[in-house]
């Protein structure tokens, strides 16, 4: 008699999908990625071991071939039975293996990942396929459950605790609003306080998150985008200056309905907060006419808007000269209007969507015989190190993946240098970055250059091409329509051509042996 290993009853938990979706499936391709996972099974009790059976090894009964005289049939019958207990002991040996024990539970990990995606996104789509059909005769109460998955215990306790609360705090707040106005410390103007505290700790919970870390909606469970959507119903009717909250209550669901916007970077939260700043800024401007404005009504905080404007700028690397850009008013008390917030986000939206058009071409406006309209502009991505602004965005920090950078759109040849970066537009004309030591950026001194700038040829020329060294101090060289050559930057060994070890901190045209000579196979 010989142990196999135990058999596995599996019971998947509906709650715990959303995070069996966000695992690496490629990680069951080594040994440990699977333990783990399988652990993970184990851990949440969605895979049970069952009690180890005993397997009889027990062959065949067999005649005594020696005296007992078998005919062909019954000797066909003997020799099946031992080719099948030799079969079933093989099988046994093989599943009980190492190899056999990590395929099993690469299986299981397989079946749970499968099990979480399908539930998620497969099975949804065939309900909306049946809920739109024509030819689906199911009554509401079937489409009802067949929406439906069974949930645990734990899954609706959960649920009603938040819908709950949620409705509890909402409740709360707009009872503390109607109440008289502020009154002494402990007085209803206490109470009004303590709930502008709540909105304005909610946002500072969202402002400290990273960007766009409520973007991937996939990774949200469906709890939380139901609360999202609750608390962004909660917070435009708040917004509205006849809700019955304070001033103060009102600007901070406009900062916090922002915030939440943003974080969630999509087109529609961005046009939503814009029409209900419209929409509020429409009321202000009705109140004025009937003279029963309040003071600061109708203002969100001006730090709040250009914080999260800045950094949809940043995150598209936008280094477009700030004197063009749509700035709201600011107040004394550190305020701006709702109506120039919205402008200025919806014209940040435009931008953003004329840079995205760019790279959209239908094939309908494409005639047949037609030449093909090339942009003026190009898209170019930059990463890696930006110690000295050579990739002309605002930090120092490090790039870690490609990134549209904006302030190259014009350019028609990139050449990246030792820290620094010179761009060659289509008018043969050429602008640098980055570090500027020994005067390698050819801009007359060795200071940093954080934003392109263009260098001066004299004589003028058009520049065809631009090679700069990677492992010196830097000096670059420059190749002309013409077949002339220009060179500046660290001259030491006489690496520039000029005759000397000189630093030259402009473009200086290489004359001696070259001058005159109009072909250059090579730089």
């Amino acid at each position: 008699m010989a142990l196999t290993i135990p058999p596995v009853k599996l019971k998947w938990m509906e709650h715990l999908n959303s995070s069996w979706i966000t695992e690496d499936s490629e990680s069951i391709a080594t040994r440990e990625g699977v333990s783990v996972l399988y652990s993970k099974l184990l851990a949440n009790k969605e895979a049970v071991l069952l009690p180890q059976q005993m397997l009889c090894l027990k062959g065949p009964q067999l005649p005594d071939f020696e005296r007992d005289c078998l005919s062909n049939d019954e000797q066909e019958h003997y020799l099946d039975a031992l080719l099948s207990s030799q079969l079933a002991l093989a099988k046994m040996v093989c599943s009980d293996s190492p190899f056999a024990a990590a395929l099993r539970k690469r299986v299981l990990v397989l079946q749970r990942i499968f099990y979480a995606i399908s539930n998620k996104y497969h099975d949804k789509g065939k309900v909306k396929q049946q809920q739109h059909s024509p030819e689906n005769s199911l009554d509401s109460a079937d489409l009802h459950s067949v929406s439906e998955r069974p949930r645990s215990t734990t899954d609706a306790l959960i649920e009603m605790g938040v819908r709950t609360g949620l409705s509890l705090l909402f409740a709360l707040l707009r009872q503390s609003w109607m109440m008289p106005p502020p009154g002494p410390s402990g007085g209803p103007g206490s109470t009004i306080n303590l709930c502008n505290d709540v909105i304005h700790t909610a946002i500072d919970v969202v402002s400290s998150l990273p960007p766009l870390s409520l973007a991937n909606e996939s990774k949200i469970p469906p709890m939380g985008l139901d609360c999202l959507a609750q608390v962004t119903t909660f917070l435009k009717g708040v917004t509205s200056p006849n809700s019955g909250a304070d001033i103060l209550a009102r600007q901070l669901a406009s900062e916090l309905l922002l915030a939440l916007a943003s974080q969630r970077g999509s087109l529609r939260y961005l046009l939503e907060w814009i029409e209900m700043a419209l929409a509020a800024s429409a009321m202000v401007s009705s109140m004025e006419q009937n003279k029963t404005l309040q003071s600061q009504e109708g203002l969100i905080s001006y730090d709040c808007f250009m914080n999260i404007l800045m950094q949809m700028r940043r995150s598209l690397g936008s280094s477009t000269d700030r004197s063009q850009w749509r700035e709201p008013t600011r107040t004394s008390d550190g305020l701006c209007s709702l109506y120039e917030a919205a402008l200025c986000l919806f014209e940040e939206v435009c931008r953003m969507a004329s840079d995205y058009s760019r790279t959209c071409v239908s094939p309908d406006n494409i005639q047949t015989g037609e030449a093909p309209v090339v942009s003026e502009t190009c898209e170019v991505y930059v990463w890696g190190s930006n110690s000295s602004h050579q990739l002309v965005e605002g930090t120092q920090e490090k790039i870690l993946q490609p990134k549209l950078a904006a302030s190259f759109a014009d350019a028609q040849t990139i050449e990246a240098g030792q820290y620094c970066t010179f761009v060659i537009s289509s008018d043969g004309s050429v602008r640098a970055c980055g570090k500027g030591s020994y005067g390698r950026l050819g801009l007359g001194d060795s200071n940093n250059q954080s934003t392109l700038k263009k260098l001066s040829f004299e004589p003028h020329r058009a520049i065809k091409k631009v090679s700069s060294s990677k492992g010196s101090d830097g000096h670059t060289l420059a190749f002309t329509t013409e077949g002339e050559v220009f060179s500046w930057g660290d001259g030491d060994y006489g690496k520039l051509g000029h005759g000397n070890s000189s630093t030259q901190k402009y473009p200086k045209l290489i004359q001696g042996p070259l001058q005159g000579k109009v072909r250059l196979t090579s730089l």
